[in-house]
Parts: structure tokens; C-alpha cells; sequence
């Protein structure tokens, strides 16, 4: 007896039809990619350009809110444009000029407090300085910045309140060599400089060292990586008009540059 057997021919791809589609498939790929890889690249130099842009628009907003907060007339520039100094103010009013009350008497060295007319913020904090009708950072005389200026007192915290502000006598005694027109007085807690370093390509905010013509520098904030280029100008103004700071910060990281400039009006009227 003869069996049959029924032989089942084989499907499947041949070679010639895997290569195929392969390279189908890699020339589709390819095709996708060009497509995708723009959108992406622009998307990522986008997010670069946006990180470098709030860089610097945060340093130029914190340098605006120190300034914005500097003694009349204590803005300096140095260093070929690089630095800006300032003395930061925390507080300030006017003193009683004439009485009833505590007056401040400018014709006797031996007083030392006035009433405040209104009221202080706060009490003075520790290290704060009174200075009354601050002039320039040039001059012999009303400049705040000078090692024994004849306008700037350290405060008596202990005996100072917010209506009342006590100041340590000078040796040997003097008053205050002038009046402010406006009877205004400053606290100054802190000198504040901002220092730009094109070598190692930071902005620095430094604070609480000695006052002094020539400061020492400490240990300070960075504000800002990657700057390449920075130019700090101040135009001084008047008792009736307002100086103007200048301010331009260029950073620059992986081929992508901003460069922004931001002016800042700061009021003179001692």
C-alpha cells in the first residue's frame, strides 16, 4: 500500500527582500531625522539664549536694587569701568531742626541726638552709621567715604530708637560740618561693591568690609558666571536732577552671546 505525503511548501522573505526593506526603512529614518533634529537643535539654543538672558537680566535687577538703595552721592566707579561701589543705606528720615523737642545742634560738638521726625523702619541694627549730607566721594568734607569722615557717626543702637537716634561722640568732639537743606539723614549699614573679572569671567558682589577710600575686598557673592564683557558708568546729577548709572553685562556661553543695558536714576539730594 503506497502513502502519500503532502509536502508543504515554505513562505517566508528572501534576502534580497530583507535588505530591501532596510534600507527602506534607514532611508525613512533618515529622512525623520532631518525633520526632527532642527526643531530640537532650535529648541535647545532657544533654552540657552533664555538661561543666558536671565543670567543677566538677575544680576542687572540686583545691582538696580542696591543702587536704588546707595547714599546721595556715593556712587564711584573704578577699574576702567569694571567696579561700582556705593554705600548701602537700611534706613532714614528727617532730624528735628528746630524745636519744641531734641534738636540736632550743628554749632555744638557736644550733642549727640535729635528726635526723628516720624518714625525709623526699625530700631538701628548693630554697625550702622548716621551720615548727614553726604557731598561727593572727592571731596575734604562731606564725603562718607573718608577713614574719620566729618559727616558719618558710628550709632549708639543701644540708646537709639525708632523716634529717637543716639551717635558716638568724635575724638577730639565736632559736629556735623553741615546741614542737609532737606534736615535728612541716612543710616548706612554696609559699603557694596560689584567687581567684573573678564579673566576668570564673573561678576562678584562683595559687602561688609571697613569703609574707606581705598576698600579691601573679602570673600564676596558670585551674581553671574560666563560675562565677557561689562561696562559700569555714572553720570552725577544735581540736587534737582538725578544722577544715572549705566550698566552693561554681556554673557556669553557655547557660541551664544546677549548683551544687556540697564540705566538706573539714583537720587543726589543729600
Amino acid at each position: 500500500m503506497t502513502t502519500l505525503r503532502r509536502i508543504k511548501s515554505c513562505s517566508g522573505f528572501t534576502l534580497i527582500e530583507l535588505i530591501t526593506v532596510i534600507v527602506l526603512v534607514g532611508i525613512l529614518a533618515a529622512m525623520g531625522g532631518a525633520f526632527i533634529s532642527r526643531p530640537v537643535e532650535g529648541y535647545v539654543a532657544l533654552s540657552r539664549r533664555v538661561e543666558l538672558v536671565d543670567s543677566a537680566e538677575g544680576a542687572l535687577r540686583r545691582m538696580q536694587r542696591d543702587i536704588r538703595e546707595a547714599l546721595p552721592n556715593s556712587v564711584r566707579i573704578s577699574g576702567g569701568g569694571k567696579t561700582l561701589e556705593l554705600l548701602h543705606t537700611s534706613d532714614g528720615g528727617r532730624y528735628r531742626a528746630q524745636g519744641p523737642g531734641d534738636i540736632l545742634d550743628f554749632s555744638n560738638p557736644a550733642d549727640t541726638g535729635f528726635d526723628i521726625l516720624g518714625t525709623l523702619n526699625a530700631s538701628p541694627a548693630a554697625g550702622s552709621w548716621l551720615v548727614i549730607y553726604n557731598l561727593s566721594d572727592q571731596a575734604a568734607t562731606g564725603n562718607a567715604y573718608l577713614a574719620n569722615a566729618d559727616n558719618r557717626f558710628a550709632v549708639d543702637v543701644g540708646a537709639s530708637t525708632v523716634n529717637y537716634l543716639q551717635y558716638l561722640p568724635k575724638a577730639p568732639p565736632a559736629a556735623f560740618p553741615l546741614p542737609s537743606p532737606y534736615q535728612r539723614f541716612f543710616l548706612v549699614d554696609t559699603p557694596v561693591s560689584y567687581v567684573c573679572d573678564l579673566g576668570a569671567n564673573t561678576l562678584t558682589r562683595y559687602d561688609g568690609y571697613v569703609i574707606s577710600p581705598a576698600p579691601v575686598l573679602g570673600g564676596g557673592d558670585l551674581v553671574a558666571r560666563n560675562v565677557t564683557g561689562c561696562d559700569f558708568s555714572y553720570q552725577a546729577g544735581t540736587s534737582q536732577r538725578a544722577g544715572l548709572v549705566t550698566l552693561k553685562l554681556t554673557i556669553e556661553e557655547d557660541s551664544e552671546k546677549v548683551q544687556l543695558l540697564q540705566q538706573v536714576h539714583v537720587v543726589n539730594s543729600p
